[in-house]
């Protein structure tokens, strides 16, 4: 019981104690950011409060290099170089710098993709809403292309033809050919039958939009059904980096194996011709599934 009653006693004791160190840590915190606000303010800092904490330098490195992760690689590489006490690390980094941008910029382009195919199903929602609220068809159209921006680089070719009686289908399957945008080409289809047979715009856009959220929440469900297999490609890839910090540390020295020995370099570039392979095999596995 005493031993109980004392284990209890020093438990509660080292909970206030990190309680007290929390609390503290927030309160100068909360200081020196009321600190920074007022120099600030007295001496008129264009750079504002961040001016004074982050050297010019970093801050315009971190400007360079924010918009252009990949070159991230090379100070990593930088690191792991001074560590190892080797170049080999830091010309694996520079060597990596293009294949990280390519995988960055795909990575950009799928999401520009799914963005743009969810502004087309905005835009058919909303030229029925207007068209169903009385509008002409070239009115719902612009305000329709002004307020989703679906049409991004191809609006004023649209809303031109639109307004001055052009040929309007083809202007939007002419914008249709952009990665994302496919629905724009049923728009046109309907939109080529309202004006030759006289069909109902409305209720054909209403199909259209009811067929492209289908189509959007099936993509979506499959997605969320292949991040169980994204999660295992990217333990693939983490997993070695985790050896290797199991190994430094059990004082097993691996970048000074790996680095400075006959037997470790081959190990490594057996090893890291092994891991790219199966990265790209499992990644491979993935996008096929995504394209089902």
């Amino acid at each position: 019981m005493t031993t109980l009653t004392t284990l209890t006693t020093g438990t509660s004791a080292t909970t206030g104690v990190a309680v007290l160190c929390v609390v503290a840590f927030w309160w100068w915190t909360a200081g020196r950011r009321r600190a920074l606000r007022r120099a600030r303010v007295v001496l008129a800092l264009p750079g504002g409060a961040d001016a004074l904490v982050v050297p010019v330098a970093l801050r315009r490195w971190w400007g360079a290099v924010r918009g252009r992760r990949e070159w991230l690689c090379l100070p990593v590489a930088a690191v792991i170089a001074l560590l190892g006490a080797s170049p080999l690390p830091l010309l694996a980094g520079a060597a990596a710098v293009p294949l990280v941008g390519r995988g960055l910029r795909t990575a950009r382009e799928r999401a520009e993709r799914n963005a743009r195919a969810d502004r087309v199903v905005a835009l058919c929602g909303a030229v029925a809403g207007e068209l169903k609220a009385g509008w002409q068809p070239a009115q719902a159209l612009a305000f329709a292309a002004r307020t989703t921006g679906a049409l991004d680089g191809q609006e004023a070719a649209v809303l031109a033809a639109a307004r001055f009686g052009g040929d309007v289908p083809e202007a939007l399957r002419r914008a249709a050919r952009r990665d994302g945008a496919d629905g724009l080409a049923g728009l046109a289809a309907c939109w080529q039958v309202a004006v030759d047979g006289g069909a109902g715009l409305a209720a054909g856009l209403d199909r259209l939009e009811t067929a492209l959220r289908a189509h959007r929440d099936q993509r979506e469900r499959l997605r969320a059904q292949l991040a169980g297999a994204w999660a295992t490609v990217a333990v693939l890839a983490v997993l070695p980096v985790a050896g290797l910090g199991l190994g430094a540390a059990l004082g097993a020295r691996p970048l000074e194996v790996l680095l400075h020995t006959p037997a470790g370099f081959g190990c490594l570039l057996v090893g890291g011709a092994l891991e790219a392979a199966g990265l790209w095999w499992a990644t491979r596995i993935v996008r096929g599934g995504e394209r089902l």
